[in-house]
């Protein structure tokens, strides 16, 4: 009985930083070969990570991945950080429960700098704040149903303005998510691009925490999902059969359509701090095991 041959696939392993980009490649022979360019160099290729890809799979200017030749694509990438630290995330509204307009913006008055005299609060990721006018006790018991014409009305004016992103984030919803539910589907309804209920992001026990990474996802969500959609045409990850994944900020994988905004603030850094246990248990992990 004729033997059955085995695929021939690469695998890449690749770190999309703000300045240059970084790729690891294991031939199907298993060899590793190393590849580096910019980030951003939009006069010679779209994504510098897929142009990586390419260049180490030999093709010429225009010349699809042909099916078959690449196994798995494994990216960290510091797209929805720089996006964090430059403020260019999606314009974002924070519909919040009646009373607790500041909440997140004071936080847990927590003071690094206990003698500073003056003491500057970063700026928020959200530019508008609507009070819903709900409220449901620790209990569950429901004291106010939502006004959901108010929040109709809030909603369909912050989309007038080009607002596009909303973080729904209502008292105790991380075990009573019924209004919840009910003014983010209004919100899906009326075609926001991102809609990030508290219940579904981070069902925390804590308001304060559980709204900063409510906000966070609902800002830093449409932007990676821009760059998720452009490498997965890019690669043309359906046709070619190229599995396509992305670190996260724990060190865990997720698939490309999973990947949410909430989950990339580390991803960049999260592989390099991985490797360096990795190194420090097993010596220099350029030894054909890839620890990811």
């Amino acid at each position: 009985m004729p033997k059955r041959s085995t695929p021939q696939l690469w695998d890449f392993w690749i770190d999309r930083g703000g300045t240059f980009t970084d790729i690891v490649g294991r031939r199907p022979d298993g060899a590793l070969v190393s590849h580096k360019l910019l980030s951003e160099n939009p006069g010679a290729y779209s994504d510098a990570a897929v142009q990586g890809i390419r260049d180490l799979l030999g093709l010429k200017a225009g010349e699809a991945i042909p099916p078959g030749r690449v196994g798995a694509v494994k990216m960290g990438t510091t797209v929805a950080t720089n996006a964090l630290l430059e403020r260019k995330g999606e314009r974002t509204l924070l519909l919040i429960s009646k009373g607790f307009r500041d909440a997140i913006k004071i936080g847990y008055q927590a003071r690094p700098k206990i003698f500073a005299r003056q003491i500057i609060k970063p700026e928020m990721l959200y530019e508008r704040v609507v009070e819903v006018d709900e409220r449901v006790r620790a209990d569950g018991t429901v004291e106010r149903e939502p006004d959901l014409a108010a929040a109709r009305a809030a909603l369909e004016s912050a989309k007038a303005d080009g607002i596009k992103a909303v973080a729904v984030v209502f008292m105790h919803a991380y075990r009573f998510p019924q209004h919840e539910k009910r003014v983010a589907a209004l919100a899906r309804e009326l075609g926001f691009v991102q809609v990030s209920a508290s219940h579904e992001v981070s069902p925390l026990i804590k308001l304060v925490s559980r709204g900063d990474t409510t906000v966070v996802d609902a800002y830093l969500s449409p932007i990676l999902r821009r760059y998720v959609a452009q490498v997965d045409q890019d690669l043309d990850a359906r046709r070619s059969a190229a599995r396509l994944m992305f670190m996260m900020s724990s060190g865990g994988l997720t698939a490309a359509e999973l990947f949410q905004g909430k989950d990339a603030i580390l991803s960049g850094r999260a592989a390099s701090r991985i490797a360096s246990a990795y190194r420090l248990r097993h010596g220099w992990y350029f030894d054909g095991r890839i620890p990811f």
